[in-house]
Formats: structure tokens, sequence, C-alpha cells
């Protein structure tokens, strides 16, 4: 059983802190700043908004949630369903207080129910013009009006015409300089075109931050949360281990996570980047992390699966650069029974997809610990170790260089015993070559060899530091290398 150490705690959640003061280029992952975020769900259109909105609550101290809009989608064309996100809400309030034992932040329940908002009961482009004003589309504006710095996400489960309708009379009633200003404050990503106002956004409105995959849901990067990649243990998509870990004897929010009917959790990828655990930094999707990896370009409308499944949204050219669809190459490490406790795998994997779920037992596992926390107390629950690097998040060498990154003052909170594993992440950074790590690549202190570049070029090693308790839980260390020619 674990021992409750608060002072060790304060020690740790110092120590966090004090890491972030030397990576002044990772300062978007902040904790001390959380994510402002409003989400548009089409909740009762089928499971998956209610397995979203579960786990969603659960980080509610580490995201500033802001808005919960009840919407339509070509799924769900003449009806919202507000009370459905309430019932969650509900059942949130009963679990705060146990919450609160392991972290601070947890908004009231009442606070939450607060932002519940509904969006017109119409589909898609029916509900934007003059007059169309809906209580979901007033609260986006007053959000994007607050004097507030940070950006606005705004995650679209469904159709997004809320928000189209918000622009759509922003534009109209507010001056070309002061409309300019609020629409640089957006961060849009929706879940495929669940209608037709997503295509018109991002085309009236060409300077808007927006994330998506069109087209065909078989050719979106959300998917990469619920695909079985064959070959691989896909352990934590199993239906048994949902029963086990989510759903039965984890309290009233686990019990009121549904079966999967068509996948699991498809919404979830789009605020997952969200969460500060040293990975994500959110204004910089081509870097990846829990919810994926995206670049900004022109998709080709051949590889946008058009004549795949939409719901009948039309599938049309994209008409300017998106943050959409970009590919990993992954060998996820196999664990060793004797020896080394992780050795190279020989199953390599190169998707869209990939870019989710290579993390995908991470944020499993971290999901499962929450659920804990409603029902346990501190002792008797698992909580994240704490990396810390005893140098700079970013620094530069030079071409033929060695040095060392290192991680050995990390700790965990629970006292739990630490594994390391570095690895270089190409697609991440501009030189896209592969760096080996010298030597094994779990242990605390890893040295590597800069390679010859022509010009500087930049390199992400990511440290994933996992801990033994149960369920084992991860956080990372990013770090930015700049390799110049000698």
């Amino acid at each position: 059983m674990k021992q409750q150490r608060p002072w060790l705690l304060g020690l740790l959640l110092a120590a966090f802190s004090l890491s972030w003061v030397v990576s002044p280029v990772l300062a978007a992952d902040n904790p001390t700043r959380p994510h402002r975020l409003l989400v548009l769900t089409d909740i009762e259109n089928e499971p998956d908004d209610t397995q979203s909105l579960v786990r969603l609550l659960l980080y509610s101290n580490v995201v500033d949630l802001q808005g919960l809009v009840a919407t339509t989608s070509v799924h769900l064309k003449t009806r919202v369903a507000p009370g459905s996100i309430r019932s969650v809400i509900h059942a949130y309030g009963q679990v705060r207080d146990n919450l609160l034992k392991h972290e601070p932040g947890f908004p009231t329940a009442d606070a939450l129910l607060a932002m519940v908002k509904s969006g017109p009961a119409v589909y898609g482009m029916q509900a934007v013009g003059p007059g169309r004003e809906s209580e979901g589309s007033e609260w986006i504006i007053k959000l994007l009006e607050q004097d507030d710095d940070r950006p606005l996400w705004v995650t679209a489960w469904g159709g997004p015409n809320t928000l189209a309708q918000a622009l759509d009379k922003l534009r109209r009633t507010r001056s070309e300089a002061e409309f300019k200003r609020l629409l640089a404050k957006l961060r849009v990503y929706t879940i495929s075109d669940q209608d037709d106002s997503g295509p018109w956004m991002r085309k009236t409105f060409p300077d808007l931050f927006y994330i998506v995959s069109p087209g065909g849901y078989g050719a979106a990067t959300w998917t990469g949360i619920m695909h079985v990649e064959p070959g691989f243990e896909n352990a934590t998509l199993r239906n048994r281990w949902l029963a086990e870990n989510i759903q039965q004897g984890h309290g009233p929010m686990g019990a009121l996570y549904p079966d999967v009917a068509y996948g699991m959790e498809g919404d979830t990828p789009s605020w997952l980047a969200l969460i500060p655990n040293g990975l994500s930094v959110p204004e910089r999707p081509e870097w990846g992390g829990w919810g994926g990896r995206y670049e900004l370009y022109v998709p080709k409308l051949e590889d946008m699966d058009p004549k795949g499944f939409t719901g009948g949204v039309p599938v049309d050219p994209e008409t300017r650069p998106i943050w959409t669809n970009a590919v990993d190459e992954l060998t996820p490490p196999v664990a060793g029974e004797f020896g080394r406790t992780l050795r190279a795998g020989d199953k390599t994997v190169k998707s869209f997809r990939a870019t989710v779920w290579r993390w995908r037992d991470d944020f499993q596992n971290d999901f499962a610990a929450r659920l804990d926390w409603t029902i346990r107390p501190y002792a008797e629950a698992n909580h994240p170790p704490v990396p810390v690097l005893v140098h700079p998040a970013a620094f530069t060498v030079k071409s033929g260089e060695r040095f060392h990154l290192d991680a050995h003052d990390s700790t965990d909170p629970d006292g739990d015993n630490l594994s390391f594993w570095w690895f270089h992440y190409p697609e991440a950074g501009t030189y896209r070559g592969k760096i080996a790590i010298e030597g094994s690549d779990n242990i605390k202190r890893v040295p590597v060899v800069a390679p010859k570049v022509e010009k500087p070029e930049t390199a992400h090693f990511i440290l994933r530091l996992t801990d033994k308790g149960s369920p084992a839980l991860t956080r990372y260390q990013r770090v930015i290398v700049t390799i110049v020619p000698e």
C-alpha cells in the first residue's frame, strides 16, 4: 500500500514547475496555465460522446473547461441533448470530493452545469445567418470576447454549426480589425466533417486555425484511438479491459461509461493534446502527442477517402492549407523477459493512425488511474511520475558532437520504481533521418552523437518515464536539439 506524503508531493510539484523554467520552447504545455476548451457534442447520436465526456471531466482540473454545448450532426439532425451532458456532470459531482484528495483544481459540478448550453436543433448551414443565434453560439462569442489572452480551443465531436453561426455574426457585427483579433484566438479541431458548416468555415475564414481529417472516416487520424493494429496486442481496446478498468467497480463515473457500439471514444483525440503530460504542445500539431500528429498542407482529394463513409456530408476539394493527417513510422519496443527490460521490436507500422495509437496504452492507463481517484484514498491509488531534466529542454550541438540526455533527477510521488525509455522522434523535427541512442536506451542518462548536417536541423528526443504502480502511469519530456554544421 502506498503511503501518503504531502510534503514530498509538494516538493515534487515544485521540481516539476522548475523544469518548465528551463524549457521555454515548451511553454505552451505549461500546466500552470491550462488550455481553455469549449466542446460541441452531438451527445446521444451514439455512445462514444458520453464515453469521451466521462474521460474529459476527470481532467477538468488540468483543462480549463468553459463550455459544453449540445449540438446536432449529420447523424442527429433535428434534436440536441443537453440533459445527457448534465447527467454525466451529476455523476462527477458525486466523486469530486474524492478527486480533490489526489490533485487540486477540480471545478464544482455547479460550475460545470452553468456552462452547459444548447446549439440549434437543425442541421448544418440551416443554423447560420442573421437571426439564427442560439445560446451556444452566443456563449462562444462571450468567451472569445473575454479579457483572456489564452486561445480558445473549440472541439467539435459532431457538427460545428454553432461555431459557424458565432463566426458569421461576429464578421457582420464587429469591425474588420476586431473580427481578425477574435478569429486569431480560435483553435478548432473537428472530428471529420459531420455537417456542411465545417467546409464552409475553412473556405470562408482562410486564417482560421483548423485541425481536421476531411472526407471519409476511414482516412481520419482520430480513428487511431480505436484502431486494432494487426500483429500488436491492442489490450487496452478490449471490451474486457474496459469492463475491468473503467466500467465496473469504479464508481458512478465508470458506471456511466457505455459499451462500445461503433468505436471507442472517437471524439477524445480532439482534446487529448490539451493534457499537460510533458509531450503535447497543442500550438505545434506537427510535433505530435496523445491526440495525434498533424501537418499543415492542402490534402489531395483522392487521399481523403472521398467515397468512404461520411454520413452523407459531401467531400469537396480543400481550398487552403489545414492541419491534417501526418504519417509516423513506428517500431514499438517489446518487453524483455530477461536482461534489458525493453528491446528493439521487429514489427514496423507506417500510418497516420499510428500518431495516436502509439500512445494509447499510456493514455488508457492514465484514464483508468483517474477513475481510481474517484473512489480510492490517495494512499491506495497511483499518481504519475515527475520527469526532471538536468539540462535545458532545448539546446544546440554541432555535427559529430557527442552529447547526453539526462533525467536522473526524475521522481515519483508514490515512491514507485521508474522505467526510462529515450527515443528519437524523426517526424517531429526537421531532421528526418534516424538518430540512434548509443548503448541502452532505457537508462537515466544516454549518449547521442549528432549526425552530419548541411544546414541547421532540429531533432526531437522523447523521454518516456513510466512508474511500476498499478495501473502503470507515464509522463514525458521532449528535448529539442538543434544540430548545426561543423
